[in-house]
């Protein structure tokens, strides 16, 4: 199983978010490169940023649940 990256960051509260959303989906995801990117000093910046990541197979799917924006009432509920 290979891991794509669906959603990129350097706010870990915000990669958090996102993985929280897609696992109430039914998505297997990961947040990599967490603590690298917290750093201070320039080469923080080199790890990419915070990612968020799932299989490869559910990596359409995913994306498309991230870029939809925040959740409608209805999936809070």
């Amino acid at each position: 199983m290979q891991l794509v990256t669906v959603f990129k960051t350097f706010n870990p509260a915000e990669a958090q978010l996102v993985r929280s959303r897609l696992e109430v989906a039914g998505y297997q995801a990961e947040v990599a490169h967490e603590l690298a990117s917290m750093g201070l000093d320039p080469s923080s910046m080199a790890t990419g940023g915070i990612l968020v990541q799932v299989p490869d197979d559910q990596a359409e799917d995913a994306r498309s649940l991230v870029t939809a924006g925040p959740p409608t009432q209805d999936e809070i509920n």
